[in-house]
């Protein structure tokens, strides 16, 4: 934090500005080098925000998030609607949600969570080429000034030492990088 000659106060998010300006979305439906969910499971391990692997579904810390531990659960395949989804993908993505909430609760001892899928560009969805639901962990009075005010949201943890932390509380049922479900 730094303050001005008048004593304000300011936060620096620069990493923002990508978010903001519409960095790393798809241009088109296609998949390809041009999708980040395409990409994220064959990014080198040690810059991955991978957390957990299946066969048909992975699970990655959100670069942009809402909140600590704010994570995805994305599908290998470039696929846009859920009514798309096999049986085999539509399931693995319920069971590594599930994986996802006992690893959040024993790491980061949330007070709730939102889960949801944005379907569409007018449905919300940043990445609307390629179907993810978001994992949001809640606490109480997690929204305060800064969002609300200023349009900056704190951090308290490194994406990577969060990774790291969900990784180390997955359920000792499912290793989170073998590659499938347990």
């Amino acid at each position: 934090m730094e303050s001005d000659s008048s004593g304000m106060q300011r936060l620096w998010a620069p990493d923002r500005l990508a978010y903001i300006l519409g960095e790393n979305r798809p241009t088109s439906d296609d998949a390809g080098d041009d999708c980040p969910f395409c990409r994220a499971p064959s990014d080198p391990e040690e810059d991955s925000l991978v957390v957990a692997r299946g066969q048909h579904a992975y699970v990655v810390l959100n670069l942009y998030p809402y909140n600590p531990g704010h994570v995805l659960i994305c599908t290998y395949r470039h696929v846009a609607g859920f009514v798309e989804l096999t049986a085999d993908e539509a399931h693995e993505v319920t069971d590594l949600t599930q994986q996802t909430l006992v690893a959040l609760q024993r790491s980061l001892l949330p007070h709730g969570f939102n889960l949801g899928m944005n379907q569409g560009t007018v449905g919300g969805a940043g990445i609307a080429a390629h179907l993810h639901q978001h994992v949001v962990p809640r606490w109480g009075g997690d929204t305060n000034f800064m969002p609300v005010v200023a349009g900056t949201k704190v951090m308290p943890q490194s994406l990577t030492d969060t990774r790291d932390a969900l990784r180390a509380a997955w359920p000792e049922d499912s290793d989170p990088s073998s590659g499938s479900d347990g």
